[in-house]
């Protein structure tokens, strides 16, 4: 933890063990990268995937924001897994169940193009990789393939239940916690589909 990545805002939620933020970035297949661009700032989402140390990102080369990170503009990544909504007897003191993590610093290119693709394609739906074909040159010279260093950073953690002020205790108004988790709907075909094949299995 540094200066700039130190929790301010409810530091009993701060974590600092990397295994957390290893397990956050483990489930997340998709984080939110800001830059400034001429004053202005923008933030985009692109998949995401841990390849160690690391946060392996990809792009088109035509898009403003691997260019920016390709040629060492400091950027913020940010991932946030919602777990759950937390109601409480007051919408004031309702809030959410949640897993974050920011990460600060400088992505490079990778040296490994076609690998850094693969661990992102086996995170993102695991044994795809093995059925797909190869990248053409055509499409590896089309893709940046950059990776943050997990150095600065820092995570939240938000599993409480309600806390109610004693007043509303007596409120007749039900409190307590909704779970929430991304869950994989029925596959839909392509409708150019020439076999009959069993549909892939994404992560929970």
């Amino acid at each position: 933890m540094t200066s700039r990545t130190r929790v301010r805002r409810l530091p009993e939620k701060a974590s600092t063990d990397e295994a957390v933020l290893h397990a956050i970035l483990d489930q997340a297949v998709v984080a939110h990268i800001g830059i400034v661009d001429e004053g202005q700032p923008f933030v985009l989402p692109v998949a995401c995937a841990r390849d160690g140390d690391r946060l392996l990102v990809h792009g088109s080369t035509g898009s403003r924001l691997m260019r920016q990170m390709a040629q060492g503009s400091p950027v913020c990544a940010t991932v946030t897994l919602l777990d759950g909504m937390v109601l409480a007897r007051s919408a004031f003191n309702s809030s959410m169940h949640y897993r974050s993590a920011m990460i600060l610093g400088v992505a490079q290119p990778v040296d490994d193009a076609l690998e850094a693709l693969r661990v992102l394609t086996e995170h993102l739906l695991p044994g795809r990789w093995e059925v797909l074909r190869e990248p053409t040159r055509k499409e590896l010279a089309a893709t940046l393939v950059l990776a943050l260093p997990l150095r600065e950073w820092s995570v939240k953690v938000s599993d409480s239940p309600p806390e109610d002020e004693p007043e509303d205790l007596d409120d007749p108004v039900w409190a307590g916690v909704v779970p929430l988790r991304m869950v994989q709907g029925d596959p839909v075909p392509a409708p150019d589909l020439r076999f009959d094949l069993p549909a892939p299995v994404t992560q929970a």
